[in-house]
């Protein structure tokens, strides 16, 4: 140490037991500013050098990248919070680092354990799935199909029942179901596709804010009947469903609107939309049944209320639809 109690470069690599060179890297980045220099122009740390250089090397260790220890170590008085920031954020990328890895394991599991006569078509739809996985398509696909004028809030109610999280921890059957949902929201299509954004309900004759915030009453009351297994039928949550497309147009509940309704349900079947509903229930295992599924009870609840209005038994009529979009 000199007169002054400064310490030299190489004092200082030797204390911190790095080397000059480590001492020399940061110090050229601002990290381990010298408090002075000789009369050679050589770097002249104060004592204050050791523990800030210690506290660096800690920071490293933790796997801090660079700017974010000059942003911990800019902070001064608020060290410890910007310290607590930066390792939550740290714990979060390696969170998500981790999980990438899960779902490359379980894909890579998938592929191996799979028949030899599926293993290109199954490459070929984990392939297209980032790691990890985004749920960013999804969210657009719904997006698109959802009305132009709706509320925003009904928009995120909706996307949240629609856009299955990825699992953290995936098994290969989960990673293949994620697969394909994403490979049916990210598929071309056709030119009438109502899907397409341009294909958005827009009927000036409908409020799609009264018409979704009805239908989230009817899931509400369905959705328990869907869980006792009970056969589609007619009461407060078939009636809940019909009033709520009713109220949208501005039109009486009554038997021809409900032959109406019946037939436009029908028509708007999409099998692309009943195969993603499936496979959400796949992915999540929810013991709730999704909305998909819901939808499907009230729309066969529907078509059993017109067949005994009109005077049809109603295993005449078509089968109970697989699910299908609201």
């Amino acid at each position: 140490m000199s007169p002054e109690g400064l310490l030299s470069i190489g004092e200082l690599a030797l204390r911190a037991g790095v080397t000059v060179k480590t001492v020399r890297f940061y110090s050229d980045r601002g990290l381990l500013p010298a408090a002075s220099r000789s009369s050679g122009g050589h770097r002249r740390y104060g004592p204050e050098a050791l523990d800030r250089l210690r506290l660096i090397r800690s920071l490293r260790g933790l796997d801090l990248p660079v700017p974010e220890v000059d942003r911990v170590l800019g902070r001064g008085d608020d060290l410890t919070e910007a310290l607590e920031e930066a390792v939550d954020g740290r714990l979060r990328e390696l969170g998500s680092q981790l999980t990438a890895l899960r779902w490359r394991e379980a894909a890579l599991r998938l592929v191996r354990d799979c028949p030899a006569g599926e293993r290109a078509d199954r490459l070929r739809l984990v392939g297209a799935v980032a790691t990890p996985p985004s749920t960013a398509a999804m969210a657009r696909f719904w997006r698109g199909a959802l009305p132009v004028r709706l509320a925003p809030r009904l928009v995120s109610s909706i996307l949240e029942y629609a856009v299955p999280q990825p699992p953290e921890d995936p098994t290969p059957a989960q990673v293949l179901t994620f697969a394909r949902l994403h490979a049916i929201v990210t598929a071309p299509c056709p030119a009438v596709d109502p899907r397409r954004p341009a294909g958005n309900r827009t009927d000036t004759d409908c409020h799609p804010d009264v018409l979704y915030d009805g239908l989230f009453d009817a899931y509400g009351l369905a959705a328990g009947h869907l869980k006792a297994d009970r056969a589609p039928d007619r009461g407060q949550a078939l009636d809940r469903f019909v009033a709520a497309h009713a109220e949208a147009r501005g039109l009486p509940d009554s038997p021809g609107f409900r032959r109406t309704l019946s037939g436009l349900l029908a028509r708007a079947a999409d099998p692309l939309v009943d195969r993603y509903w499936e496979l959400t229930g796949e992915l999540t295992r929810s013991p709730e049944p999704t909305i998909g599924a819901v939808h499907a009870w009230l729309r066969s609840a529907l078509h059993t209320d017109v067949t005994a209005a009109a005077g049809r038994p109603p295993s005449g009529g078509p089968p109970h639809p697989a699910p299908t979009a609201p």
